[in-house]
């Protein structure tokens, strides 16, 4: 008889009846059932939010009896179809097998040599849904608690990009700089990439839009990127880089947006001064400093 391998994410909390009607399917078949857990490059994702070892222990303690085994995605459906017949073929080198997929599966994109076999959907379960709906769930519990450590603990350190614009006029003289809300420093605008950006050069546009409003720009020039020290991070693994452009104003007025309260623009003569004087915000000190030195007409300091 084979041994029937299940492929599937079982990206959820919990087996909901789907999971069960599946297996225990497959268990009435075949006497050895294997589950093939696919395993994504990108740890505690909202798509894959839950890592192997999570997911073995949920599926083993309801099925102590079926063998769980990892498999990684890969960006090639042969890769994978031929990664997935060698770990079957070297775990258990005399078995013969069946592979069994559900409707949306991996069938249609698995091209090994062992047999598929579509199994029907059992109830309507959506598995995005399901984590959407446990999401904001808050347990007052220790393991939840601990849960929230485990999974923070096994993500990749990250780095959080940003960008900052440094609008000029009047041949480079003059450079424009924002102030927030409470705050008593100067800065530059800018703010976090995000996801729907296709380009650092699309986020610097979008964010002098939000915090400038609708000023005409020419095209943007890159001048430098760095880490920032941005007090919010100073204490944490994860960290930001910022990349800096530069670009020259063609027309409209500065009107302070989004958390932006004041606009002004500066000499650049002064900046150097500015920075001494701590009028500039630590974090932008470093790259109007650069600035200052690559467009200053007359440095005042020494």
């Amino acid at each position: 008889m084979a041994t029937a391998v299940i492929i599937a994410r079982f990206q959820t909390p919990y087996l909901h009846e789907g999971h069960i009607e599946l297996i225990n399917h497959v268990k009435t078949i075949h006497s050895k059932v294997v589950i093939v857990l696919g395993v994504a490059p990108i740890t505690g994702s909202r798509k894959n939010p839950f890592d192997y070892y999570a997911r073995e222990k949920m599926i083993k303690s309801a099925y102590p009896e079926v063998v769980v085994l990892p498999l990684s995605d890969h960006s090639s459906d042969v890769s994978w179809s031929s990664q997935l017949d060698a770990l079957l073929r070297t775990t258990f080198p005399t078995e013969s097998f069946i592979l069994y997929g559900s409707r949306d599966s991996f069938i249609p994109y698995y091209h090994g040599h062992l047999t598929t076999q579509e199994l029907p959907e059992y109830g309507d379960y959506n598995a995005t849904e399901l984590r959407k709906l446990y999401a904001d769930q808050v347990s007052d519990s220790r393991d939840f608690r601990a849960g929230i450590l485990y999974a923070y603990h096994h993500q990749y350190p990250k780095v959080y990009p940003t960008v900052d614009i440094a609008v000029f006029r009047n041949d480079r003289s003059e450079i424009l700089l924002a102030k927030k809300e409470a705050t008593a420093q100067w800065r530059l605008p800018g703010g976090f990439t995000d996801p729907t950006d296709n380009s650092y050069e699309e986020a610097a546009n979008r964010e002098l839009k939000e915090e400038c409003g609708g000023l005409e720009i020419g095209s943007l020039t890159y001048e430098t990127s760095q880490k920032i020290n941005d007090w919010r991070y100073r204490n944490e693994v994860d960290q930001i880089i910022t990349t800096l452009y530069s670009c020259d104003y063609m027309a409209g007025t500065p009107t302070p947006q989004d958390d932006i309260q004041h606009l002004r623009w500066f000499q650049v003569d002064e900046l150097m001064q500015m920075i001494e004087k701590q009028d500039i915000t630590e974090e932008h000190s470093a790259m109007l400093q650069l600035l200052a030195h690559k467009y200053t007409k007359s440095l005042t300091l020494n």
